[in-house]
Parts: structure tokens; C-alpha cells; sequence
């Protein structure tokens, strides 16, 4: 099958949030709202000193034999010993020296809206097979803009989003195979999109038609989605037939990186092998910790207890796909299945994107105002086992209540600052 139309995939997006927004006033203004809710705290219990690591693991994206759903709902629920071990947590250092931290957890309380789903059984396309429904994200007036700007590259070969001004979330298999850190990992650094070169300033007040409506967006470094594809896609063909058209045009003007060191990073120990035979993949993300702090807009952490809570269950991310390098490439697609930590999806994405901050839009509680947070990480294409048979899927590992404690717990460093979403 060839490309899909442009303008056809533009209608279908348009039409799927025209849908959304109808079923939001049809259903109130209860809808479609981030969940206000009191969190677990995680605590610091431990600290042990580790030796060095010998940075000898080779990457590897995709794992066999994942407990899958039907796995997943025959497994019992962890006891409060077995999620402090899965919960605690390892730090790298930029010297090479590792720590271990064991964690206690107070005030936990799992609702009933965190149950484990039952698998339907689908099939959709995998990775990218047949119509790819990515976008090339490559004009700097979008990709340098938020929610586009947060994503970052990893020198392992990943992606990974900001979270705050020094912290990014990313896959855990980006640094650890599960038994050693990978080889590069003792000299990690993060790339933030940058402008290669200044651009001309214009004389103020002027600019194209239609600048002005961009006006306040822009000022708060925020570009909708959707708009700024089409934009994009009609930047490109402004210029067809005009030889002489003026150097200020952005369409040629790609980004490039500015790469900071990483100076330390947090990955739990239900990621390591021999901890847990079935929850590898449900903690598949990690937290590096930045030596200079960016100024570029970060995204925050979310907690979502369903995916029927997703505007026409869609969700989104953008990372740097090895197949189109040098380029941010920008997804949407709809959740197939969930369960407790997984979400099933077929998103369109290729090696590369592994780590990308996996986010939704919702409403702020008792306003008109939507915002996006990171609801998962993307960990990649996977072969998951349903009923004995492998299957395969692009699976994101979810931002749960104990998950977002646990990771706000690294940003911050105060678990207080950590028990509401």
C-alpha cells in the first residue's frame, strides 16, 4: 500500500478531536479531567555502596517471553515486601560509583479503578508495516516549540522527555540490559533541540499573514499539534516556483543538538534481571539527571486509572526514530488493550524512539484549560506472551500512582512534594 494523502490524515485527526470535544460537552464537565488524588510516599530506607560497573552490556530493544496481559492477570497482587524490592532503586554516578537504595512505602492505597484488564484479541500492523503514519517534525518554528520541544535524544541511541529543568525520563533498557549498564553509558549525555544558527529578526509588528494568531502561543513556547503539522506541511510547498525566495525561510533551517553530561540515573531494581521473572518490562524506565539545567519547557508526570479516561483513547510521543535521522518524528494512535503497567498499542515507531514520554491531554480540575502530561514511557516493539503463543506489540510501561511517587521522588528529593497529581 502506498502513502496515505496528507490531507486525509489531517481530516481524520481533525475529525477524531471534533468527536472528543462533542462527547466532552455531552458528558460534562467531569470528563476528560486529571484525576485529583492523594499519592503513596516512597522513602529512602537504605543506602549501600555498589562497585563499579563494567559497562560490558550490549543494547538490546526487544525481549522475549514478556508476561503479557492474560499473563499479567494471573499473577497476585505484590505484597507490600514485593513492591518495596521491585521499587528500590540503583544510582549511577558520573565517576562510575553505584549505589543501592532500598525504599519503604507508607499510605498505599490501591483503588478498584486499578484492576487488570482482559486481552482482546486483535491484530494491527507492527512497527511500521504498511501505510506509516508518522510525522517529520523537521521545521525548528515547531520542533523548538512545546509540547515538541521537550523531547530529547539519548547517546545510547534512545529518546527521552524532560520532566524538569534537569531530569529525563527514559527506557530503562536505554542504559541496562537488566544485568549491566551498556557499553557508553559511563559517558552518557542528553541532546536538546537547538537552532544551528540565529535567525534574522524582523522588524516588529510584522511577519505573514496570520502571525498574530500564534501570538500567545508562541509566547508561552506552546504549538498544538495538529496545527503545527498542517503549518508545517504547507511551509513546504510555499516556496515551490520561487527561485528567488528570501533566506529567511525555516523550511531548510533543521535543528541540531546541544548535548549536556549526564550527572547521575536512577533505574529500579524490577528492572534487573533475577529480581522478578514476570515484571521486567513493567519497569522498564529510568531517570537521568542532568549536570546543567535546561531552559527549555519541560512536561509533567500524570496518573490515569484507564484508558477509557483518553479523549477518543488516544495517545501521543515523539522521539528521534533511527530511520529518519537527525529529524523528530511525531505519533498519535489509540491504545489496544492495557493492563496495571503496560499499554498496548501500535503506534507507528522505529528503533530510535524507545524512551519517548508517552502523553495525553486533560482538562485542569474545575477549569476550561487543558494540559498535557506523560502518562507512560514508550519501551518499544516487544513479543509478549498470550496463552503460550508470542504475539508481538509497541508496548509503553504506565505511569502508575506508586511509579509517579517513586519517580517524583527522584526529581525532587522530598517525597512531601510528591502525594498529589
Amino acid at each position: 500500500m502506498g502513502p496515505i494523502p496528507f490531507s486525509l490524515l489531517l481530516f481524520i485527526s481533525a475529525l477524531t478531536v471534533l468527536v472528543a470535544a462533542a462527547l466532552d460537552d455531552a458528558t460534562g464537565d467531569d470528563e476528560y479531567t486529571w484525576l485529583q488524588r492523594k499519592l503513596p510516599l516512597v522513602q529512602e530506607k537504605q543506602t549501600v555502596l555498589l562497585n563499579s560497573s563494567e559497562f560490558s552490556a550490549k543494547s538490546q530493544s526487544k525481549f522475549q517471553g514478556i508476561c503479557g496481559i492474560e499473563c499479567q492477570r494471573g499473577l497476585p497482587e505484590p505484597n507490600l515486601d514485593d513492591l518495596e524490592k521491585l521499587l528500590s532503586y540503583e544510582t549511577m554516578y558520573d565517576n562510575g560509583t553505584r549505589t543501592l537504595t532500598t525504599v519503604s512505602v507508607q499510605e498505599l492505597n490501591v483503588s478498584n479503578d486499578w484492576t487488570r484488564s482482559s486481552l482482546s484479541h486483535m491484530r494491527h500492523r507492527r512497527e511500521v508495516y504498511g501505510t506509516d503514519t508518522r510525522f517529520t517534525i523537521a521545521d525548528k518554528l515547531y520542533s523548538l516549540k512545546y509540547p515538541f520541544s521537550t523531547s530529547v535524544k539519548i547517546s545510547t541511541g534512545c529518546s527521552g522527555v524532560l520532566v524538569s529543568p534537569k531530569h529525563v525520563l527514559t527506557a530503562a533498557h536505554c542504559i541496562h540490559n537488566g544485568t549491566d549498564y551498556l557499553d557508553g553509558v559511563q559517558k552518557l549525555s542528553v541532546g536538546v533541540l537547538k537552532e544551528k544558527s540565529r535567525s534574522r529578526k524582523g522588524k516588529k509588528g510584522k511577519g505573514r499573514k496570520g502571525k498574530g494568531k500564534r501570538k500567545n502561543k508562541e509566547k508561552e513556547g506552546e504549538i498544538d499539534e495538529n496545527k503545527g503539522i498542517r503549518e508545517n506541511h504547507e511551509r513546504k510547498g510555499e516556496g515551490k516556483g520561487r527561485r528567488n525566495r528570501s533566506s529567511r525561510s525555516t523550511v531548510s533551517e533543521q535543528p541540531s543538538f546541544r548535548w549536556t553530561r549526564v550527572k547521575q540515573m536512577q533505574v529500579p531494581k524490577g528492572w534487573f534481571k533475577g529480581v522478578s521473572e514476570n515484571v521486567v518490562a513493567d519497569y522498564d524506565y529510568a531517570i537521568l539527571e542532568l549536570k546543567r539545567a535546561q531552559k527549555t519547557k519541560y512536561m509533567d508526570l500524570g496518573v490515569i486509572p484507564s484508558i477509557k479516561k483518553l479523549p477518543a483513547g488516544r495517545i501521543h510521543f515523539s522521539g528521534f526514530d533511527d530511520d529518519r535521522p537527525g529529524n523528530l518524528v511525531y505519533r498519535f494512535c489509540s491504545v489496544s488493550e492495557e493492563s496495571h503497567d503496560l499499554l498496548y498499542q501500535y503506534c507507528d515507531a522505529k528503533p530510535g524512539s524507545s524512551g519517548s514520554g508517552v502523553y495525553i491531554r486533560l482538562k485542569e480540575p474545575n477549569k476550561k484549560k487543558w494540559r498535557r502530561k506523560i502518562i507512560g514511557v514508550f519501551s518499544g516493539h516487544q513479543w509478549v506472551d498470550v496463552n503460550g503463543v508470542q504475539q508481538d506489540y509497541n508496548v509503553a510501561v504506565r505511569i502508575t500512582p506508586l511509579k509517579y511517587a517513586q519517580i517524583c521522588h527522584w526529581v525532587h528529593g522530598d517525597s512531601s512534594q510528591c502525594q498529589d497529581t
